[in-house]
C-alpha cells in the first residue's frame, strides 16, 4: 500500500474514533500467520504494519485472546450453520442434504474449510486471504447474508467510513494502484452474493 494513502486514512480513521496502537512487525505477522493458518494478502498486512487498530470490534491481532480471535474466524462456518438449522439453509455444492444435523454442519464446515479464509477486519466484515494478492473484495457476513460490501480495502473503507477516495476535505487521496474496479471473483464465496 501506499505509504500517503496509508497516512492519510490512517488521519481519517482516528477521526472516527478508531485507535491504534504500533503497526504489526514482521516476526508478528509470521507468528499469526501459522498459528491461525492464513496468509495477509498484501494490502491488509499493510495496513496492520502501519498501525494496528485495537478499538472494539476490529481484531487486535496482538493482543486478544486466541479463543477470541478463532471465535472470529469460525463466525462464517457457524453463521451457515445456524441457517443450516434454523432457516433450512443447504447449498447444492455440499450435495444432497442429510436427515442428520451433526452430519449436515460436518459436511458445511468442511466446505468452509476447503474455502478461501476469510480473515476478519471489523465486526462482519472479513477478507478472502485467496488470491494472495491485492485487491480482494470485503465480504460483509451474517450467516448466509454475504455480500460485498467493498471491491477492495479502499472502497471498503470509504463504504464504511464514508471516506470519498478522490475529495477528502483538505487532502487529496489518490485511488490507490491496487484498487479494484470491480470485485474478483473469490471461489465458493461468491455463491453466496
Amino acid at each position: 500500500m501506499d505509504k500517503d494513502y496509508l497516512d492519510i486514512l490512517h488521519r481519517k480513521l482516528q477521526m472516527w474514533s478508531v485507535s491504534f496502537a504500533p503497526g504489526l512487525t514482521d516476526e508478528e505477522v509470521s507468528q499469526i500467520e501459522a498459528r491461525y493458518g492464513f496468509r495477509f494478502p498484501p494490502d491488509l498486512r499493510a495496513f496492520l504494519q502501519y498501525a494496528l487498530p485495537i478499538s472494539s470490534s476490529w481484531v487486535n491481532w496482538r493482543d486478544d485472546a486466541e479463543e477470541k480471535i478463532r471465535s472470529r474466524l469460525d463466525w462464517p462456518a457457524e453463521g451457515i450453520c445456524f441457517d443450516i438449522q434454523h432457516n433450512d439453509f443447504w447449498m447444492d455444492t455440499f450435495g444432497p442434504k442429510p436427515a442428520d444435523l451433526e452430519e449436515a454442519f460436518r459436511i458445511a464446515r468442511q466446505a468452509v474449510a476447503n474455502a478461501p479464509r476469510l480473515i476478519p477486519i471489523l465486526s462482519h466484515r472479513y477478507l478472502p486471504d485467496e488470491p494472495n494478492l491485492a485487491g480482494n473484495p470485503v465480504f460483509s457476513v451474517y450467516q448466509t447474508d454475504i455480500i460485498h460490501y467493498g471491491y477492495d480495502l479502499a472502497s471498503y473503507f470509504a463504504n464504511e467510513f464514508r471516506i470519498d477516495p478522490e475529495k477528502l476535505p483538505d487532502h487529496y487521496l489518490p485511488c490507490p494502484e491496487w484498487a479494484a474496479k470491480s470485485p474478483h471473483p473469490i471461489r465458493f464465496w461468491d455463491q453466496f452474493l
